[in-house]
């Protein structure tokens, strides 16, 4: 087997001095959520562990992913990455094509035979035996079978791979399948987005390849490092929902002064993943905060529930049995309540003072 330069190498020889080193491995832990008590274990690892190979193969997709991770940025920023790993197939970012490209295809399955691992943008179509979708003059879904043989693990990025998505919407005439469900002895780890935010994508990575294993996954097979809190819980407009403040239509007023847009249709609080706190473009803002409620693409079957205007109806906010089309009214009940009362008790105290004298 051919040896593979290790991260901390390849860095070194781009002229990336120690010093910037350990300040990538301090910031790689931060963006992970890892304390640092950890940073010498990915110190460790980049300075000692070989580049993983990885085989990067396109189904039924529109390429938003790559286009997605070769955009991610501090402090994964793409020239970093593609050195952390060693990319050696993907028909849309690498230079040759036709039989070269699938003889490297080949030739890294063999000589990296089970330590591998394959990303996968899109899904197979299992309709008229798959020929939807040709890659290299055979279905998809065969090569998806041949490479994903001997791979470690598989990556399914984004909401095509990891769920269906639009092409699996219904009627879904060509059958368009999640990967899971045609890959079954595999661990996979489902990367979900219409794309997955950058820095998502690369942290993933970069924890596999740092500690060698996957990461702790939710009951979808999602990271919970990035799919544990709904958009909702983080969400800049949450105090405006719990306020009972919300847009009733695009460009009122309640819209331009940013309160929440859950009755315009937002999805954030049944949709998981690192929108509201990760953001888009190094950071610079959302969906949300651009004035458009989330859509839930990270969910499953996200384009059959509905309009993406339709608001939802069963968001619980104070108590068991209030949802958020009762706030704006209960908090003005009891707002008027409560003056109520007080007036209630000043006069009874002013009448038993008056009574006294």
């Amino acid at each position: 087997m051919a040896r593979l330069e290790t991260f901390y190498e390849v860095m070194r020889r781009q002229g990336i001095t120690r010093r910037s080193f350990l300040k990538y491995c301090s910031l790689t832990a931060a963006a992970l959520g890892l304390g640092p008590e950890l940073v010498p274990d990915i110190v460790h690892a980049m300075e000692t562990k070989p580049r993983t190979p990885v085989l990067w193969l396109h189904g039924l997709e529109c390429t938003c992913c790559s286009e997605s991770f070769i955009r991610s940025a501090h402090p994964l920023v793409k020239d970093v990455v593609l050195s952390m790993i060693s990319l050696d197939y993907d028909d849309t970012l690498m230079a040759s094509a036709g039989h070269q490209a699938e003889a490297i295809l080949e030739e890294v399955m063999e000589e990296y035979k089970g330590n591998y691992i394959l990303a996968v943008e899109g899904n197979p179509p299992l309709n008229e035996d798959g020929m939807f979708c040709i890659v290299g003059g055979r279905p998809f879904v065969e090569q998806l079978r041949m490479v994903a043989r001997d791979a470690k693990a598989v990556i399914s990025w984004g909401s095509c791979a990891s769920f269906g998505c639009v092409q699996a919407a219904r009627p879904n005439p060509t059958r368009a399948t999640p990967v899971h469900e045609v890959i079954t002895d595999k661990p996979i780890i489902k990367v979900p987005g219409c794309p997955p935010i950058a820095e998502v994508m690369t942290g993933v990575i970069t924890y596999m390849l740092t500690f060698d294993r996957i990461p702790e996954l939710d009951r979808q097979g999602r990271p919970k490092m990035f799919y544990s809190q709904r958009i909702h819980d983080k969400c800049y407009r949450r105090p405006h929902f719990d306020a009972g403040q919300f847009v009733e239509a695009f460009d009122d007023e309640a819209a331009r002064k940013g309160h929440c847009l859950y009755k315009v249709g937002c999805k954030g609080p049944t949709t998981y993943n690192a929108c509201s706190t990760i953001r888009w473009n190094e950071g610079t803002s959302f969906p949300i905060q651009a004035g458009h409620g989330c859509i839930g693409c990270s969910e499953d079957g996200f384009w059959d529930k509905g309009s993406w205007y339709a608001r939802l109806t069963d968001i619980h906010a104070f108590g068991i049995e209030a949802n958020a089309d009762r706030i704006g009214a209960t908090a003005a009940l009891g707002v008027g309540g409560a003056i109520a009362a007080h007036a209630a008790i000043s006069a009874l105290k002013r009448a038993r003072h008056k009574g006294d004298v």
